[in-house]
């Protein structure tokens, strides 16, 4: 699964997630839009892929020297994914981010860790 974000002319993002469907054995997208809601030097965006409905886009997590991976969630404790630039993370890494998202809260047991072929 990818995805991939890039400035829009309305100053919002445009947001392109690619990932296959081995059940249907093609490539589906999906894509969004989102908006800063407070500012674009915060990472707090409202993002949508239906029509009107926003969902929260919350990055509280980055790795501020080098912007590999980041910590994402929605609304609340019941989204998180981890995000990172290339397909496998340093396990040192991970294992950190995993602490630092179930500190706050989110249940890490029950992310999936997508295979990259």
């Amino acid at each position: 699964m990818t995805a991939e974000y890039s400035l829009r002319d309305d100053g919002g993002v445009r947001v392109l997630n690619r990932g296959f469907s081995a059940k249907e054995d093609r490539w589906k997208e999906a894509e969004g839009k989102a908006y800063f809601v407070r500012g674009s030097d915060e990472g707090y965006l409202k993002v949508s892929f239906f029509g009107p409905f926003y969902g929260s886009y919350i990055v509280f997590g980055l790795d501020h020297e080098n912007y590999q991976y980041s910590l994402v969630c929605g609304p609340d404790n019941s989204y998180l994914w981890i995000l990172a630039r290339a397909p496998e993370l340093d396990q040192e890494i991970k294992n950190r981010l995993l602490e630092k998202a179930g500190a706050l809260g989110f249940d890490t047991s029950k992310l999936i860790f997508v295979n990259h072929y």
